[in-house]
């Protein structure tokens, strides 16, 4: 009865370890030994497996089986990637419809009116947000005395607490820095300066400049039907040495114009600085270094792009040097800083005379 088992047994782990092959509706068991020690049983009869175990291996391990449960390989998409999918979005393709409206309303060429688009839309939508960060700036700027003085006199009561109840000097130093996290926030509450409002300007410049960016390369290369027939157009709408709007500029004179227009935005701002932290001074290398990359970037893209990015970089510093001028920021009321001068640009030019000409 023993025997009887284990033969039984052994035939069950024997069937178990089989391997299954498709030939078409067919399933072929081709047993094997285990071991050695196996080998005695082999001229033994064997139980043969129930019809519905070998279904289910033959499903488990036969990847052609058309219920198989194994794994399969998963089947490619024709679904477009995300830059494809952005450069398809609403906000882009309403980008196009504005591009073409200022075309058709002004009658300029259209090199002269993506250059008039970038000026007006700059100067309408990323100007007053330039003068609102200089305010935020400015009033966080002015609090800074009376946080001080605040943290000095806190600094003295949790002190005076902390010997009362006993704290340990790390209770003390929990204590202090959560109440003067406190108390600047409700100064920051108090005269609506938060530092996050600082930086409303790149969020809106920068989905701007990718929106505008997507359109034109659409326009140039005529992705669609209702942007093939102003392809033409942009082809014969260009000037001087870039007369095709849709071809790069192989003379790579924007692109180099465009490197050095944001290097001399990047540089006049870190001219203004008294006293750069570490992480503003990786800050500033990490932009020198996207200006660098852009060069070669604005050398593959079309004209149009190029002359955007172009015109986009010369606007925005003209922009940094106006917000300069004590008499515009009179204007904006904007509050006076540590680094306001009476003469901006004479310092400025004095600043850089004295860095990289010296």
């Amino acid at each position: 009865m023993r025997c009887r088992m284990m033969r039984q047994n052994m035939a069950r782990l024997v069937a178990a370890t089989c391997r299954h092959a498709c030939q078409g509706n067919r399933q072929i068991l081709q047993p094997r030994a285990l071991s050695i020690a196996h080998a005695a049983f082999s001229s033994e009869p064997s139980v043969p497996l129930k019809p519905a175990s070998v279904a289910l291996l033959s499903r488990l391990r036969c990847p052609t089986h058309p219920g198989s449960l194994a794994p399969r390989r998963a089947l490619s998409s024709n679904r477009p990637g995300w830059y494809e999918s952005m450069a398809d979005s609403t906000p882009v393709h309403l980008t196009e419809q504005l591009l073409v409206t200022m075309q058709q309303t002004t009658g300029l060429p259209w090199w002269a009116s993506i250059i008039g688009t970038t000026l007006a839309l700059r100067t309408v939508i990323t100007l007053p947000l330039g003068a609102y960060q200089m305010v935020i700036i400015g009033k966080v700027e002015a609090l800074q005395a009376e946080i001080a003085e605040l943290a000095k006199r806190l600094r003295y009561e949790v002190s005076v607490r902390g010997k009362q109840l006993g704290w340990s000097e790390k209770v003390c130093r929990y204590q202090f820095k959560k109440n003067l996290r406190r108390i600047v926030s409700e100064l920051y509450v108090r005269d609506n300066c938060h530092p996050f409002k600082a930086s409303l300007l790149v969020w809106v410049q920068l989905p701007m400049w990718v929106c505008l960016s997507l359109a034109l390369r659409n326009l140039s290369l005529g992705t669609s039907d209702s942007t093939q027939a102003l392809q033409g157009e942009l082809a014969v709408g260009g000037a001087l040495w870039f007369p095709d709007l849709t071809l790069p500029d192989s003379t790579w004179v924007m692109p180099v114009c465009l490197g050095l227009a944001n290097l001399l935005s990047v540089e006049i701002f870190a001219l203004r600085r008294l006293e750069a932290s570490k992480l503003q001074k990786y800050m500033t290398n990490f932009i020198r270094g996207i200006s660098l990359v852009m060069i070669p970037l604005a050398a593959t893209v079309p004209s149009s792009m190029a002359l955007y990015w172009l015109s986009s970089s010369c606007v925005g510093l003209f922009h940094n040097l106006l917000l300069r001028s004590p008499r515009f920021r009179r204007l904006c009321r904007i509050p006076p800083t540590r680094s306001d001068s009476d003469t901006p640009y004479r310092d400025i030019a004095t600043a850089f005379v004295a860095k990289y000409l010296k």
